[in-house]
C-alpha cells in the first residue's frame, strides 16, 4: 500500500483543509495519507519557521517507511531551504516520488539536478480551497493509485518538465537548475502583469537554448495595468521563442487551476 507523507515546505494548510483531503483519500483505499503536523505551524508568510519546515522535509525525503511526499502547498518557502534539504537527503529519499507546482517547483527542479527520486508537477492539497478543487486532489490521488487519466495529454517519448514561470527563472543560474538540454519545458503562471511575463521570458529564453521546445499553460488573474500591454501571453511566448530559436510548441493543460494536469519529469 503506498504511503505518502505530505510536508509544507513552503506555507501552511489548515486542519480543515487537510480533513477534506482525507476524506477524499477514502476513496483510494490502496493509499496512505500522512499529514506532518509541520503542515498546521505559522511563523508570519511560512509554515514554519526555516529549521522547523527543513526538519519536517527531510523526516519524510529520508523515512523508508514512506513511498512518495506530497508538497501540501506552494506560495514562497521552498528555496531558503531548498539546498539544505538536498545535502541532507539519504538513500531512502531517491527511492520516492516528490509532487507539487508552484514554488514547489523549486525543490522539484533542485531534486531533479540532483537526481534524487521521482519529480512530478501535480495538484497540491491546498488547492481543495478552489472551487471544484475536489477534481484536482482526486487527479493527484488517482495518479498515485495508478491511474493515468490526469496525464497532461500532449506528452509524448521525449522528456518533459513543467513550472511556474517566475519559478523556473529564479532556479536559472541557481545550483539547482537542473540540465534541461533536449526537454520540452511546460510553463504557466498566475497574478503577473503582462509585461511581468514578457520580462520573464526574456530571463527563461535566454537561459534555455538547448531545450526540445517549449509549450504554455494557462496565464491567469493577470492584474490590469494602466495601459494595456496589447501582447497576449501567447504572442509574447512565440516572440522570444523566435528570438531565442526555441522551436514553440503551443498550448498545455497546466496551470494554477483546478484543470491543471499531471507532468511527471524526464521520459
Amino acid at each position: 500500500m503506498p504511503a505518502i507523507a505530505i510536508c509544507a515546505p513552503s506555507r501552511s494548510l489548515t486542519r480543515d483543509d487537510a480533513a477534506r483531503v482525507r476524506a477524499l483519500a477514502a476513496d483510494y483505499p490502496d493509499l496512505e495519507l500522512h499529514f506532518h503536523e509541520q503542515c498546521f505551524l505559522s511563523d508570519g508568510h511560512f509554515a514554519g519557521s526555516d529549521v522547523q519546515r527543513l526538519a519536517a522535509l527531510l523526516d519524510c525525503a529520508n523515512d523508508p517507511a514512506f513511498d512518495a511526499v506530497w508538497f501540501a502547498r506552494g506560495g514562497y518557502g521552498a528555496a531558503r531551504i531548498a539546498g539544505d534539504a538536498i545535502a541532507q537527503m539519504d538513500g531512502a529519499a531517491g527511492d520516492k516520488t516528490y509532487l507539487g507546482y508552484s514554488d514547489g517547483g523549486m525543490l522539484l527542479g533542485g531534486l531533479y539536478a540532483a537526481g534524487i527520486g521521482k519529480q512530478v508537477h501535480a495538484p497540491m492539497p491546498t488547492d481543495i480551497r478552489r472551487e471544484g478543487g475536489d477534481e484536482a486532489v482526486q487527479r493527484t490521488l488517482g495518479w498515485l493509485a495508478g491511474d493515468a487519466s490526469g496525464l497532461e495529454p500532449g506528452l509524448d517519448k521525449q522528456p518533459h518538465v513543467a513550472f511556474n514561470l517566475m519559478t523556473l527563472a529564479m532556479l536559472c543560474g541557481t545550483r539547482l537548475m537542473p540540465d534541461l538540454n533536449g526537454h520540452v519545458v511546460l510553463v504557466e503562471e498566475v497574478a503577473e502583469y503582462d509585461y511581468a511575463v514578457d520580462r520573464l521570458f526574456f530571463h527563461i529564453t535566454a537561459m534555455l537554448p538547448g531545450i526540445a521546445g517549449l509549450r504554455l499553460g494557462r496565464v491567469s488573474g493577470t492584474p490590469e495595468n494602466d495601459v494595456a500591454f496589447g501582447i497576449s501571453a501567447e504572442q509574447i511566448a512565440r516572440h522570444w521563442c523566435g528570438r531565442a530559436g526555441i522551436p514553440y510548441l503551443g498550448r498545455a493543460d497546466i496551470g494554477h487551476d483546478v484543470a491543471n494536469k499531471i507532468v511527471p519529469f524526464g521520459g
